[in-house]
């Protein structure tokens, strides 16, 4: 009885000890969650709007990270911002210049021979999952589960949701039809499965939420209570599924902290573009300009970064930029960069966590639909200095000559509404040469020969 005693001690210790060896081996490299809400503005935030909204969830995260006041998107519309996000390029070099997948299937799919953040982390070990919207290409050979993801619960194009109550839905491959869900809350829950399956091994999910974007649509009870504070009912409901956004990002954070995975899983939040002008007009900072346009208000967006005991809550003024998530979000897991691969983007991980300046750089946009028009709807931005090629309406010749640049000092005006082109004359010049230059540069880059995999049909 004795010797069975001794033997079952030993037993349950040489368990405990290999247990415990088995968890000092555990890949302890940070997770990432990358959370994109879709035309939310850098206004929508409680904190920031008086409280018009109700977003104490996002306005926890932002006062727990670090928040960027000047985050800009690589464009005004969807498509291009995903594709800088995910490859850290200007989206004219990666083969995404619009939106419409249907009309310009060839304009809005990230290009074959691109290689995602998505494929790097697969590549390096880390369990990869999109959860919500896929706007990166149609196709077999750009589909999420070819260009890095292992799993992919979401939808494709937004013809896939006609309604936020009654939308399509394919999980890896298979589309099933769902209408007794709401679509912001389907999504949340399918991320918090990921994380808990994917606990015991680092894991990138990218949560690509499709609120606030049209057609807009809440429970009524939401909507309800934000129009009896007088709004009106689109602002309402736009206030409702921020709400309801707000709430899953919420319920994410609690499962972070349940599973003690806080500490070693970096959150990035941020918006692809400014709010949509089709939608009634909502409080936005008094920033000019909407989606579809390079003015502050269709490029800026809300960012933020949570890494605790990594990163240092607080503000940073300094601009940051989509190319720059690539190269920043591999530096903090400590996942190399390929050798050879180009991108636009900074590394700032060691900005970050250092709490020192980012490396000064020009920024730019571009964006019309169909193919570039640079003479219009173009910026860039160097220091405090940002120079606009105005948007021209279809019904106006596009030729450069018609369209006087504008230049702004965003530290003085960062409404962009004083025009101080005619009193810095070489500055303007230089400028205009500059983005010229990356007009041209990013155009011979998106015309390169295709490679054969590319020239698989749709």
């Amino acid at each position: 009885m004795t010797d069975r005693w001794l033997f079952l001690k030993l037993l349950a210790l040489g368990v405990l000890i290999a247990s415990r060896c088995h968890a000092d081996q555990r890949d302890v490299r940070p997770n990432v969650v990358l959370i994109l809400a879709d035309d939310m503005g850098v206004g929508d935030f409680a904190s920031l709007n008086g409280g018009r909204s109700r977003t104490p969830h996002l306005d926890r995260l932002k006062s727990e990270g670090v928040w960027f006041s000047q985050a800009y998107s690589a464009s005004p519309v969807c498509a291009p911002a995903r594709a800088a996000m995910l490859t850290g390029r200007y989206p004219h070099r990666t083969g995404v210049v619009t939106l419409n997948m249907k009309t310009y299937p060839e304009l809005t799919r990230i290009r074959k021979d691109e290689t995602t953040l998505a494929d790097v982390f697969q590549q390096n070990g880390y369990a990869t999952g999109i959860i919500g919207k896929w706007h990166s290409g149609l196709g077999a050979p750009y589909h999420p589960l070819e260009r890095g993801f292992d799993e992919f619960q979401g939808f494709r194009t937004h013809t896939d949701v006609p309604s936020y109550f009654n939308y399509q839905l394919t999980i890896q491959r298979e589309t099933s039809h769902v209408k007794d869900k709401y679509l912001t809350e389907d999504l949340t829950n399918r991320a918090i499965d990921f994380v808990r399956r994917h606990r015991e091994q680092p894991f990138f999910l990218h949560l690509a939420h499709y609120a606030p974007h049209r057609p807009i649509g809440a429970p009524e009870e939401q909507v309800k209570a934000f129009m009896q504070t007088g709004l009106p009912r689109e602002v309402a409901t736009v206030y409702a599924m921020i709400q309801l956004l707000d709430r899953g990002i919420g319920r994410l954070l609690e499962t972070l902290d349940e599973l003690d995975l806080s500490e070693r899983t970096v959150v990035v939040f941020a918006s692809d573009n400014g709010p949509d002008p089709l939608v009634e007009s909502r409080f936005n900072l008094d920033l000019r300009g909407t989606k579809y346009t390079i003015y502050e208000g269709g490029i800026r967006v809300p960012m933020i970064f949570r890494w605790p005991g990594q990163l240092s809550p607080g503000n940073r003024n300094e601009p940051i930029h989509f190319v720059d998530l690539f190269p920043t979000l591999l530096g903090m897991c400590g996942v190399p960069v390929s050798e050879g691969l180009q991108i636009d983007g900074r590394p700032l991980s060691k900005a970050l966590i250092d709490g020192t300046p980012f490396p000064p750089v020009r920024h730019f946009w571009q964006w019309n639909r169909g193919q570039p028009m640079y003479s219009h709807n173009a910026a860039i931005r160097e220091g405090r200095w940002k120079l606009v090629r105005p948007y021209v309406t279809r019904s106006l010749p596009k030729s450069e000559s018609n369209q006087p640049v504008r230049l702004y000092d965003m530290e003085a005006d960062p409404a962009e509404s004083d025009d101080v082109s005619s009193q810095h004359a070489q500055r303007t010049t230089r400028l205009g040469e500059a983005l010229q230059a990356w007009c041209e540069s990013v155009e011979r880059d998106r015309r390169r020969p295709e490679t054969p995999s590319e020239k698989t049909s749709d």
